[in-house]
């Protein structure tokens, strides 16, 4: 099994990765037309995952675009928002008789000023680990 890797800037974004199945130079033909590619050693590809559709071709590595690990960030953010808010949601859009309002709408708050605290961590994030963390919060 080969240690190297083929990568390549994917047309859809982020860094397409060819594991070669026997020789790289076989591979190689998987690559598109007219594509620039490089050959790395597989241990240069992030294990981590998290990010990976933020992925760039750097300087003979794969790096992060820190401004789409923060777009990734704030998606993830927003779904995780979305499923602390549905039990309050319903409570309020279906008016549930016995069931409080105010109440619900006091944790809905709650959950606002929470994520508002990540969504301000994910901004001034200066590495993905600093994303990751804010992102543990949720």
């Amino acid at each position: 099994m080969t240690t190297q890797r083929i990568i390549f800037q994917a047309e859809s974004g982020g860094v397409a990765v060819i594991i070669p199945a026997g020789s790289v130079e076989l591979a190689l033909k998987d690559v598109p037309p007219g594509v620039s590619y490089m050959i790395i050693d597989a241990a240069d590809v992030p294990s981590d995952r998290t990010f990976r559709n933020a992925w760039v071709i750097g300087n003979d590595c794969i790096e992060h675009d820190l401004g789409q690990c923060k777009a990734i960030g704030h998606d993830t953010r927003r779904a995780k928002r979305a499923e602390e808010f549905h039990p309050f949601d319903e409570i309020i859009v279906k008016q549930i008789p016995g069931v409080s309002a105010v109440e619900a709408e006091t944790s809905r708050q709650s959950i606002r000023e929470k994520y508002a605290l990540i969504q301000d961590a994910i901004n001034v994030a200066e590495t993905t680990d600093e994303i990751k963390l804010a992102l543990e919060g949720a």
